[in-house]
């Protein structure tokens, strides 16, 4: 048996369109694009890379971005007050805080300064209220990709027995939270399995659903798996490969090659959660403007 694999290169594309579509409508009405600005703290490869995709991103959809890039040496107090211009600048209706950020740096509590309305990650704790609510303003990109990645693909949620591995303020938590919201992009019975759960495998065997965010590969092996259930891997990780020109691979949290001759469908890395991911700050992004529009 193997595994549909669910493309989310194509489930990104749909929802570019969209935005710019959604973009265009709104310069059509005389307002002007949303405008995302990207706060990136030192010099983290892989963080660059993201950014870059990020703004590229922006461009494709017609959405506005510009990017302040600070020393890893910067303080807290000159961070908060840069947040704290970009929270009173009425030409900036969104911004993010790239991570991961400089140990010496406080992440919850930057994110808790960034204005409400402007916190396109969804990370602000009034926003994570809201979702809590089940009356959410932003949803964290990831977990609203995996929603999208899932209802796109004709998968049917609802009373399903999803089991999310992995529970991260930015990931694992929010995601239980909208596919258990009553609604019908949700009502799933879900289970947090974290670094605390006994007996993981035979939580994953009764799921119909598991979604690996740890961060580890090979967290999900075959032998978790039943036979025809739906495996979305959240992960990426890098793996030193000489064979390759850049001298490392990507790969997720679950061991693909094995699962998906067990799985029904299966989601890859790269190509899998990640682009919908960005293609889901871009929704964010112009939802800043549509919430007053």
């Amino acid at each position: 048996m193997n595994s549909y694999i669910l493309d989310g290169n194509a489930v990104a594309a749909e929802i570019r369109s969209e935005v710019k579509h959604g973009v265009e409508q709104i310069v059509r009405d005389g307002l002007c694009p949303p405008h995302l600005r990207v706060i990136m703290i030192g010099s983290n490869t892989a963080s660059q890379t993201y950014v870059r995709l990020k703004m590229q991103d922006c461009e494709e959809v017609g959405i506005s971005s510009s990017l302040s890039v600070l020393n890893d040496s910067i303080t807290m107090n000159e961070v908060m007050d840069l947040i704290d211009d970009v929270n009173n600048n009425d030409e900036i209706n969104a911004v993010i805080i790239q991570k991961p950020l400089p140990s010496h740096l406080d992440s919850e509590l930057l994110d808790s300064s960034l204005s409400p309305s402007k916190d396109v990650d969804g990370l602000h704790p009034v926003n994570l209220g809201l979702l809590l609510q089940g009356n959410p303003r932003f949803i964290p990109a990831t977990p609203l990709a995996v929603r999208e990645l899932l209802v796109r693909s004709n998968i049917d949620i609802v009373g399903k027995n999803i089991v999310v591995i992995g529970r991260s303020n930015l990931v694992g938590k929010p995601l239980a939270l909208i596919l258990a919201q009553k609604n019908i992009y949700g009502n799933a019975t879900v289970t947090i399995a974290h670094t605390g759960t006994k007996n993981l495998r035979a939580i994953t065997l009764e799921a119909d659903i598991i979604i690996a965010a740890t961060g580890y590969p090979n967290t999900v092996t075959a032998d978790m798996v039943r036979s025809g259930a739906i495996v979305v891997d959240v992960g990426i990780n890098r793996i030193n490969d000489s064979s390759r020109k850049r001298g490392y691979r990507l790969i997720g949290d679950v061991d693909f090659e094995n699962v998906k001759t067990v799985a029904g469908a299966i989601t890859p890395v790269p190509g899998g959660v990640g682009p919908i991911t960005r293609a889901m700050l871009l929704k964010n992004t112009l939802d800043t403007i549509k919430a007053n529009y």
